[in-house]
C-alpha cells in the first residue's frame, strides 16, 4: 500500500521512516516533507501551498493518510480523509478539541475526573488579573488555543504572571489563541510524556473494543540550555523510556488518567482514531495531567519509534479498522536518547539557508539515526556534490536529532553525541546533557 504523511518536522521524518520498514508499504508520500523525507527509503516529497492532502491521496493512490501535525488536525482534516474514504490516523475535529482548547480540556479533564492541577479559565483580563491576585504565585497561565507548544509561563511571581496575562489577552502575543486563559495551580513534580495508541467510535465503544494503548514513557527537555535553563523551546532533546517510572507509577497513570480519558471520549460519542499525548508531573500523589496533544509529541516520536518492535504501519491499520485492543506490542530493549541541534538565536530570529556538513565517516560509526527538522535539500550541485556535505540547507529553528539505541543510557548518550559531534553548520547549537540528571524541567 502507499501512504501519505502531512507534516513537514522532524517528527513526520520518523513517521515516515517507521512506515517504510514495513514489508507492507510500498512508497510513504510525504506533504511537504522535509529535506529528512527526501532522501529517506520509499519516501517521495510532494510541495502543496493549498492543502490539498485528499486530492494528492487519491492522485497517489493512497489508501491509508497519517496526519502529523496539530493544525491540520484541529481544522478537520481527519473528517476530510473519512469522507473521501481515505482511512486516517488522526481524531476528529471535535475530539481535537483536546488540545486546540485548554479550557475545552480542563473542563474535560474536571468532568472525568482525571488527575489534574486545578484551574480557573478566563475572557475577562481584569478578572484574570483578580484571581492572580488573591490566588498568589508560582501559577501557570496558559493561551487557550494553539501557540506552537510555547503559550504556557510558568510564572514564580505574581507581577512575572500578570506580565503573561496582559502579552497574552492585551499585546496578542500568540493571536486569538490568547484571548481565553487557562490559569492553573503550579505543580511539584518532573514532567513525563507518555504517547499512545487511539481507537474510540460509538461502534467500538459498544462492542467493548474502544482502547488506548500506552507507549514507553518519555521525556522531553524544553529549556534552550544545560541544567533545565533559558527559554522554553519546542524541545531540545527526548529520552525513553525514562528511568524511575515504575509500574506503580503507570498502574496510577492508566487508573487515574488514562481510563477516565477514554470513558470520556467514550461519553462524548468521540470518533477518535490516532494518538495522544499524555503531558504529566509526576507529584508525591502520583502523576497529574498537564495537557493533552492530539497527535505524536515532537521531539518524543525520535525517541520512542526506534523502539517498536512491531510493524508500524499494521498498528495503523488496526487504530484505523477497530482491532488495536488484539495488537501485539513489542519493544525493544534499551535506551534512545535523541539531542536536538537548532539554528543560532532559536527560540527568536534565527537564520536559515545554512549548509550542513557532516563527517559522514564518524556518524557512520555512531550508529545514530538522524531525523531530520527544519531542513531542506540544497539545490546547489555544488555543494551536494561534496564529500563533507549532507545535500541540507537550514530551514527552520529545530534543525534535526541524532537518535541513538544503547542497551543501556550511557551506550545510547555517548552515540548519540558521538553522531551529533559530527554534524555542523554555522550557528549550531545544542544541549550537551539531555537524559542527565537534573536536565529535564521540573515544576
Amino acid at each position: 500500500m502507499k501512504v501519505l504523511v502531512v507534516g513537514n518536522g522532524g517528527r513526520e521524518h520518523a513517521i515516515a521512516w517507521k512506515l517504510a520498514e514495513s514489508k507492507d508499504v510500498k512508497e510513504v508520500v510525504c506533504v511537504p516533507g522535509n529535506g529528512g523525507t527526501a532522501y529517506e527509503k520509499k519516501c517521495v516529497n510532494i510541495e502543496d501551498e493549498d492543502g490539498n492532502y485528499v486530492e494528492i491521496a487519491r492522485r497517489e493512490g493512497c489508501s491509508l493518510a497519517v496526519i502529523g501535525p496539530e493544525n491540520p488536525l484541529a481544522e478537520g482534516l481527519a473528517d476530510e480523509f473519512w469522507a473521501a474514504g481515505i482511512r486516517v490516523v488522526g481524531p476528529r475535529k471535535a475530539a481535537a478539541q483536546l488540545e486546540a482548547s485548554k479550557g475545552f480540556a480542563k473542563d474535560f479533564m474536571k468532568k472525568y475526573a482525571v488527575a489534574a492541577a486545578a484551574s480557573e479559565t478566563f475572557t475577562d483580563e481584569k478578572a484574570a488579573l483578580d484571581y492572580i491576585t488573591s490566588h498568589g504565585a508560582p501559577i501557570v497561565v496558559k493561551a487557550d488555543g494553539l501557540a506552537a507548544g510555547k503559550g504556557v509561563v510558568v510564572a514564580k511571581t505574581v507581577d512575572e504572571a500578570k506580565a503573561a496575562v496582559r502579552e497574552m489577552m492585551e499585546d496578542k502575543k500568540f493571536g486569538e489563541s490568547g484571548s481565553t486563559l487557562v490559569i492553573e495551580d503550579y505543580l511539584t513534580g518532573d514532567e513525563l510524556s507518555v504517547l499512545a495508541a487511539v481507537s474510540v467510535t460509538p461502534e467500538l465503544a459498544a462492542s467493548g473494543k474502544a482502547c488506548i494503548i500506552p507507549f514507553l514513557s518519555a521525556r522531553d527537555h524544553k529549556r534552550l540550555c544545560d541544567g533545565a535553563k533559558g527559554p522554553n523551546t519546542g524541545g531540545m532533546g527526548a529520552i525513553s523510556p525514562v528511568e524511575g517510572v515504575t509500574p506503580l507509577i503507570m498502574s496510577q497513570f492508566e487508573k487515574n488518567i488514562l481510563q477516565p480519558t477514554l470513558k470520556g471520549l467514550v461519553d462524548m460519542k468521540a470518533d477518535y482514531r490516532g494518538f495522544i499525548f499524555f503531558g504529566l508531573m509526576l507529584t508525591e500523589d502520583g502523576p497529574k495531567c498537564l495537557e493533552y496533544n492530539v497527535r505524536l509529541g515532537d521531539p518524543e516520536t525520535q525517541a520512542v519509534l526506534p523502539l517498536m518492535d512491531f510493524d508500524f504501519a499494521a498498528m495503523c491499520e488496526a487504530i484505523t479498522d477497530g482491532t488495536l485492543k488484539d495488537f501485539k506490542f513489542d519493544w525493544k530493549p534499551g535506551v534512545v536518547v535523541a539531542p536536538v541541534a537548532v539554528s543560532g538565536g532559536y527560540p527568536e530570529e534565527y537564520r536559515k539557508g545554512i549548509p550542513i556538513d557532516c563527517d559522514k565517516e564518524a556518524f557512520g560509526r555512531s550508529g545514530a539515526k538522524l531525523f531530520v527538522a527544519g531542513a531542506k535539500p540544497d539545490r546547489r550541485g555544488d555543494r551536494v556534490q561534496t564529500e563533507q556535505s549532507m545535500g541540507l540547507v537550514t530551514s527552520g529553528g529545530r534543525v534535526l536529532a541524532c537518535s541513538a539505541y544503547g542497551k543501556d543510557f550511557d551506550e545510547a548518550w555517548h552515540k548519540a553525541y558521538e553522531a551529533l559531534g559530527a554534524i555542523h553548520f554555522d550557528g549550531m547549537f545544542y544541549r550537551k546533557d539531555i537524559g542527565l540528571p537534573g536536565a529535564a524541567q521540573s515544576n
